[in-house]
C-alpha cells in the first residue's frame, strides 16, 4: 500500500470511529488530533493534512450510520469491541466499611446564604448517589444556626432546592 493510501486510510478510520460515536456526523478536529497522535511525524504538515482530512470526513459523513458502522466492522472490528468497552457504565467506588453499617446516611449542608456552585453539585451528586447505592438516607440539612458567622437570606432557601430538582436529587429528608 502506498503512504498516501496508507495515510488516508488511517484517516477513514479515525473519521469513521468518530462517526459512529456522534451519531453518524464526524467532527473535523478530534479526528486531526487522532491522526497526529499516531503519526506524529505529520505535524509539520498539519496545515495540508486539515484539508484531506475534511476530504475524508465529508465523504464518511455522506454515508449512513448503519453503513459507517458495517465498514469499521469489516476493516477494524478490533476498535469497535475496544469503544464498547470504553462506553461501559463507570460507578462510584465502594465506601470503605460499609458493611459495618446498618444504613448508610448521607448529608449535605449548604449554609442558605448564596447560590450553589459547581462544587456544590458535585457534593450533593455524590452524597445522593452513594445513598442510593447503598439503600441508604440522603438528607439536605440547611447550615443557619450561627447567623452571626453567615446570614442565612430567606429566598436562598427555596433556590437550593430547585437546584437539588434540578439535579435529580431528591432529598429522603430535610
Amino acid at each position: 500500500m502506498r503512504e498516501d493510501e496508507e495515510l488516508r486510510e488511517i484517516i477513514r478510520k479515525f473519521a469513521l470511529l468518530n462517526a459512529i460515536r456522534h451519531d453518524g456526523k464526524a467532527q473535523t478536529g478530534p479526528v486531526v488530533g487522532k491522526v497526529l497522535a499516531e503519526r506524529p511525524e505529520l505535524r509539520t504538515k498539519a496545515k495540508e493534512l486539515t484539508a484531506l482530512i475534511k476530504e475524508v470526513v465529508d465523504e464518511v459523513n455522506s454515508l449512513s450510520l448503519s453503513e459507517q458502522i458495517r465498514i469499521v466492522e469489516e476493516k477494524w472490528p478490533e476498535t469497535l469491541t475496544k469503544e464498547k468497552v470504553e462506553e461501559e457504565e463507570k460507578k462510584l467506588p465502594p465506601l470503605p466499611n460499609a458493611d459495618k453499617y446498618r444504613e448508610i446516611v448521607t448529608r449535605f449542608s449548604p449554609n442558605p446564604d448564596c447560590v450553589l456552585h459547581l462544587g456544590s453539585a458535585r457534593a450533593i451528586v455524590l452524597c445522593y448517589e452513594y445513598a442510593r447505592m447503598y439503600n441508604g438516607k440522603f438528607i439536605l440539612r440547611f447550615e443557619d444556626t450561627d447567623p452571626k458567622l453567615k446570614r442565612p437570606v430567606l429566598e436562598f432557601y427555596d433556590r437550593i432546592r430547585e437546584d437539588l430538582e434540578w439535579l435529580e436529587c431528591k432529598p429522603d429528608e430535610e
